[in-house]
Protein backbone atom coordinates (compact mmCIF):
# COMPACT_ATOMS: atom_id res chain seq x y z
CA UNK A 1 0.00 0.00 0.00
CA UNK A 2 1.45 3.21 -0.83
CA UNK A 3 2.08 5.88 1.64
CA UNK A 4 -0.82 8.64 0.65
CA UNK A 5 -3.60 5.07 0.18
CA UNK A 6 -2.20 4.59 3.96
CA UNK A 7 -3.10 8.45 4.81
CA UNK A 8 -6.43 8.29 3.28
CA UNK A 9 -7.44 4.65 5.29
CA UNK A 10 -6.21 6.08 8.30
CA UNK A 11 -8.07 9.21 7.61
CA UNK A 12 -11.05 7.21 6.64
CA UNK A 13 -11.04 4.92 9.47
CA UNK A 14 -11.36 7.59 11.53
CA UNK A 15 -13.79 9.32 10.29
CA UNK A 16 -15.82 6.07 10.08
CA UNK A 17 -15.44 5.77 13.77
CA UNK A 18 -16.55 9.17 14.62
CA UNK A 19 -19.43 8.42 12.28
CA UNK A 20 -20.07 5.03 14.09
CA UNK A 21 -19.76 6.63 17.52
CA UNK A 22 -22.78 9.64 16.65
CA UNK A 23 -24.92 7.44 15.63
CA UNK A 24 -24.71 5.00 18.48
CA UNK A 25 -25.21 8.56 20.76
CA UNK A 26 -28.47 9.16 18.61
CA UNK A 27 -29.90 6.17 17.99
CA UNK A 28 -29.18 5.52 14.38
CA UNK A 29 -28.12 2.76 12.51
CA UNK A 30 -24.57 3.58 10.55
CA UNK A 31 -26.39 2.65 7.34
CA UNK A 32 -29.05 5.68 7.75
CA UNK A 33 -25.77 8.07 6.70
CA UNK A 34 -23.90 8.14 3.91
CA UNK A 35 -20.37 9.46 3.54
CA UNK A 36 -19.46 11.81 1.10
CA UNK A 37 -15.66 12.49 0.42
CA UNK A 38 -15.40 15.99 -0.90
CA UNK A 39 -12.62 15.21 -3.33
CA UNK A 40 -12.10 19.31 -4.07
CA UNK A 41 -8.18 20.43 -4.79
CA UNK A 42 -7.09 16.93 -4.88
CA UNK A 43 -6.44 14.89 -8.00
CA UNK A 44 -7.53 12.12 -9.52
CA UNK A 45 -5.22 9.53 -8.39
CA UNK A 46 -6.56 10.45 -4.64
CA UNK A 47 -10.37 9.91 -6.10
CA UNK A 48 -8.93 6.01 -7.62
CA UNK A 49 -7.16 5.03 -4.17
CA UNK A 50 -10.37 6.47 -2.21
CA UNK A 51 -12.60 3.96 -4.70
CA UNK A 52 -10.06 1.01 -4.09
CA UNK A 53 -10.97 2.27 0.11
CA UNK A 54 -14.90 1.62 -0.71
CA UNK A 55 -15.85 4.86 -0.94
CA UNK A 56 -18.42 5.02 -3.54
CA UNK A 57 -19.94 9.08 -2.95
CA UNK A 58 -17.89 12.08 -4.18
CA UNK A 59 -17.93 15.49 -3.92
CA UNK A 60 -16.67 18.65 -6.19
CA UNK A 61 -17.89 22.48 -6.08
CA UNK A 62 -16.10 23.71 -9.28
CA UNK A 63 -16.90 21.99 -12.50
CA UNK A 64 -14.02 23.44 -14.17
CA UNK A 65 -11.93 20.90 -11.72
CA UNK A 66 -14.70 18.56 -11.72
CA UNK A 67 -15.16 17.75 -15.43
CA UNK A 68 -11.83 16.17 -16.00
CA UNK A 69 -11.52 14.91 -12.71
CA UNK A 70 -15.35 13.09 -13.41
CA UNK A 71 -14.02 11.61 -16.86
CA UNK A 72 -10.78 10.88 -15.79
CA UNK A 73 -12.49 8.30 -13.01
CA UNK A 74 -15.14 7.64 -15.26
CA UNK A 75 -14.45 4.24 -15.24
CA UNK A 76 -15.28 3.90 -11.19
CA UNK A 77 -18.29 2.79 -9.73
CA UNK A 78 -18.97 6.80 -7.90
CA UNK A 79 -21.70 8.94 -7.57
CA UNK A 80 -20.79 12.42 -8.14
CA UNK A 81 -22.13 15.05 -5.83
CA UNK A 82 -22.12 18.68 -7.01
CA UNK A 83 -22.42 20.69 -4.19
CA UNK A 84 -20.76 24.53 -4.97
CA UNK A 85 -22.83 27.26 -6.19
CA UNK A 86 -23.51 26.83 -9.98
CA UNK A 87 -23.71 29.60 -12.47
CA UNK A 88 -25.96 28.62 -15.55
CA UNK A 89 -23.38 28.57 -18.28
CA UNK A 90 -21.69 25.54 -16.47
CA UNK A 91 -24.66 23.27 -16.06
CA UNK A 92 -24.44 21.18 -19.56
CA UNK A 93 -20.88 20.28 -18.06
CA UNK A 94 -22.24 19.24 -14.52
CA UNK A 95 -24.88 17.33 -15.98
CA UNK A 96 -22.73 14.87 -17.92
CA UNK A 97 -21.23 14.15 -15.00
CA UNK A 98 -22.91 14.81 -11.65
CA UNK A 99 -25.47 12.41 -10.33
CA UNK A 100 -26.46 14.59 -7.69
CA UNK A 101 -26.50 18.70 -7.32
CA UNK A 102 -27.29 19.32 -4.34
CA UNK A 103 -26.57 23.46 -4.70
CA UNK A 104 -30.08 24.11 -6.45
CA UNK A 105 -31.18 27.72 -5.02
CA UNK A 106 -32.94 29.90 -8.07
CA UNK A 107 -35.79 29.02 -10.96
CA UNK A 108 -33.50 30.03 -13.75
CA UNK A 109 -30.96 27.23 -12.45
CA UNK A 110 -33.73 24.68 -12.41
CA UNK A 111 -34.36 25.42 -16.06
CA UNK A 112 -31.01 25.17 -16.90
CA UNK A 113 -30.76 22.06 -15.34
CA UNK A 114 -33.70 20.95 -16.78
CA UNK A 115 -32.99 21.69 -20.25
CA UNK A 116 -29.62 20.00 -19.99
CA UNK A 117 -30.32 16.88 -18.51
CA UNK A 118 -33.32 16.25 -21.04
CA UNK A 119 -30.32 16.78 -23.59
CA UNK A 120 -28.19 14.66 -22.64
CA UNK A 121 -31.40 11.98 -21.74
CA UNK A 122 -30.06 11.79 -17.80
CA UNK A 123 -32.24 12.17 -14.96
CA UNK A 124 -30.38 14.50 -12.32
CA UNK A 125 -31.03 14.31 -8.54
CA UNK A 126 -31.43 17.61 -7.30
CA UNK A 127 -31.54 18.69 -3.30
CA UNK A 128 -32.26 22.42 -2.71
CA UNK A 129 -29.99 24.59 -0.85
CA UNK A 130 -31.44 26.25 2.31
CA UNK A 131 -29.81 29.13 3.28
CA UNK A 132 -30.41 29.68 6.84
CA UNK A 133 -29.03 33.02 7.20
CA UNK A 134 -31.25 34.48 4.45
CA UNK A 135 -32.18 38.05 4.72
CA UNK A 136 -34.40 40.05 3.07
CA UNK A 137 -33.11 39.32 -0.56
CA UNK A 138 -34.46 35.40 0.06
CA UNK A 139 -30.77 33.74 -0.33
CA UNK A 140 -27.99 33.38 2.17
CA UNK A 141 -24.05 34.74 1.76
CA UNK A 142 -23.04 31.69 0.32
CA UNK A 143 -26.18 30.64 -1.94
CA UNK A 144 -29.39 29.10 -1.62
CA UNK A 145 -32.53 29.63 -0.92
CA UNK A 146 -34.33 30.80 2.42
CA UNK A 147 -37.09 29.05 3.98
CA UNK A 148 -39.58 30.38 2.69
CA UNK A 149 -38.69 30.34 -0.58
CA UNK A 150 -38.41 26.21 -0.57
CA UNK A 151 -42.08 24.77 -1.38
CA UNK A 152 -42.56 27.14 -4.63
CA UNK A 153 -38.46 26.22 -5.78
CA UNK A 154 -39.74 22.22 -4.37
CA UNK A 155 -42.39 22.29 -7.16
CA UNK A 156 -40.32 23.72 -10.07
CA UNK A 157 -38.05 20.65 -9.54
CA UNK A 158 -40.57 18.26 -9.20
CA UNK A 159 -42.36 19.47 -12.49
CA UNK A 160 -39.25 19.54 -14.46
CA UNK A 161 -38.03 17.00 -16.93
CA UNK A 162 -35.08 15.38 -16.24
CA UNK A 163 -34.65 16.53 -12.80
CA UNK A 164 -35.84 14.45 -9.73
CA UNK A 165 -36.55 16.04 -6.11
CA UNK A 166 -34.54 14.33 -3.41
CA UNK A 167 -34.37 16.58 -0.29
CA UNK A 168 -32.50 19.67 1.28
CA UNK A 169 -29.06 20.76 1.88
CA UNK A 170 -27.61 23.32 3.75
CA UNK A 171 -24.33 24.70 5.24
CA UNK A 172 -24.09 25.81 8.38
CA UNK A 173 -24.24 29.50 8.76
CA UNK A 174 -21.71 31.98 9.60
CA UNK A 175 -23.90 34.83 10.53
CA UNK A 176 -27.71 35.54 11.41
CA UNK A 177 -29.51 33.97 14.16
CA UNK A 178 -27.69 30.31 13.78
CA UNK A 179 -24.29 31.40 13.58
CA UNK A 180 -22.10 29.00 15.61
CA UNK A 181 -25.22 26.86 16.40
CA UNK A 182 -24.46 23.89 14.02
CA UNK A 183 -26.54 21.51 16.10
CA UNK A 184 -29.52 23.95 16.05
CA UNK A 185 -29.16 24.74 12.32
CA UNK A 186 -29.29 21.14 11.46
CA UNK A 187 -32.41 21.02 13.41
CA UNK A 188 -34.33 23.36 11.68
CA UNK A 189 -33.52 21.77 8.26
CA UNK A 190 -34.46 18.47 9.67
CA UNK A 191 -37.65 20.51 10.42
CA UNK A 192 -38.18 21.86 6.93
CA UNK A 193 -37.31 18.63 5.30
CA UNK A 194 -40.70 17.51 7.77
CA UNK A 195 -42.50 19.79 5.87
CA UNK A 196 -41.30 19.50 2.52
CA UNK A 197 -41.94 15.20 2.72
CA UNK A 198 -45.67 16.40 3.46
CA UNK A 199 -46.06 17.27 -0.11
CA UNK A 200 -42.68 15.40 -1.64
CA UNK A 201 -42.75 12.62 0.20
CA UNK A 202 -39.59 10.77 -1.85
CA UNK A 203 -37.55 14.23 -1.05
CA UNK A 204 -36.01 12.36 2.19
CA UNK A 205 -32.64 13.51 1.34
CA UNK A 206 -30.59 15.42 4.05
CA UNK A 207 -27.57 16.36 3.66
CA UNK A 208 -25.71 18.88 6.15
CA UNK A 209 -22.69 18.61 8.08
CA UNK A 210 -18.72 18.46 6.94
CA UNK A 211 -15.48 18.01 9.09
CA UNK A 212 -15.99 19.91 11.84
CA UNK A 213 -19.73 19.46 12.93
CA UNK A 214 -20.83 15.95 11.33
CA UNK A 215 -21.49 14.61 14.73
CA UNK A 216 -23.79 17.85 15.19
CA UNK A 217 -25.63 16.59 11.66
CA UNK A 218 -26.21 13.16 12.30
CA UNK A 219 -27.40 14.14 16.04
CA UNK A 220 -30.16 16.15 14.03
CA UNK A 221 -31.11 13.34 11.19
CA UNK A 222 -28.52 13.95 8.66
CA UNK A 223 -28.85 11.29 6.30
CA UNK A 224 -25.25 12.40 4.43
CA UNK A 225 -22.23 13.91 5.58
CA UNK A 226 -19.99 15.55 3.14
CA UNK A 227 -16.65 15.22 4.68
CA UNK A 228 -13.30 16.48 2.69
CA UNK A 229 -10.28 17.51 5.40
CA UNK A 230 -10.71 14.80 7.77
CA UNK A 231 -10.18 12.43 4.84
CA UNK A 232 -8.14 14.16 2.58
CA UNK A 233 -6.13 16.41 4.45
CA UNK A 234 -5.23 20.33 4.32
CA UNK A 235 -6.24 21.52 1.09
CA UNK A 236 -3.73 21.89 -1.32
CA UNK A 237 -3.47 22.93 -4.61
CA UNK A 238 -3.99 20.91 -7.49
CA UNK A 239 -1.00 19.34 -9.38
Amino acid sequence: MTDRKSELAANLANVEKRIEAACAAAGRKRAEVTLIVVTKTYPASDVRLLAELGVRHVAENRDQDAAPKAAACADLPLTWHFVGQLQTNKVRSVVGYADEVQSVDRPKLVGALSAAAVRAGREVGCLLQVALDAGVSGRGDRGGVGPAGIEELAGRVADAPGLRLDGLMTVAPLTGEYAGRQRAAFERLMDLSTALRVAHPAANMVSAGMSADLEEAVAAGATHVRVGTAVLGVRRGLG
